[in-house]
């Protein structure tokens, strides 16, 4: 079967530099942030808004894995556990197909009071089951019911994402 790419190793890279200058801009004047990075794929792309961060902001950076089955998400793991009372949560995923993962990702940050959550998904689609809808977007894209999205990586960088 031929994949329809929707997003190529180039466009994904500047589409990772452009997010990370948004999220410097909406979270001027905050000190540190915690992204929260849902595994695999979504950790990957938090190291990557981290590195991208860094190099043109004194903003800490704290990652977190998040840990969870995306088809029954009932027990959802944090690594390394933080007190996010007051602190600034931005949940990272590489998609939002239906919205599931990211709102039962956000579960246990609920035990505490953060001063703000702010979801980011490098491709989004149109149509979600759950009510998400994620703070930044590198890639919206329409889709049918049937259609799902997948990004591929390679090492720790995006090399594509596809249309199936």
């Amino acid at each position: 079967m031929d994949k329809k790419y929707i997003l190529d190793q180039e466009t994904a890279a500047r589409k990772i530099k452009r997010l990370a200058y948004e999220i410097a801009e909406r979270n001027f004047g905050e000190s540190e942030l915690y992204f929260a990075g849902i595994r695999q794929s979504g950790y990957s792309l938090a190291v990557l808004l981290k590195q991208e961060l860094e190099q043109f902001s004194k903003m800490k950076i704290h990652l977190i894995a998040v840990t969870l089955d995306k088809r029954h998400p009932t027990d959802i793991g944090l690594e390394p556990s933080f007190d996010f009372n007051g602190k600034t949560i931005l949940l990272i995923d590489d998609v939002a197909n239906s919205g599931k993962t990211m709102l039962y990702a956000l579960k246990p940050f609920l035990a505490f009071y953060p001063s703000k959550i702010q979801t980011l998904v490098l491709v989004e689609r149109t149509h979600k089951a759950f009510p998400i809808q994620p703070d930044y977007v590198g890639l919206s894209v329409a889709t049918t019911l049937e259609e799902h999205i997948f990004v591929e990586m390679d090492g720790d960088n995006v090399s594509g994402a596809w249309l199936e």
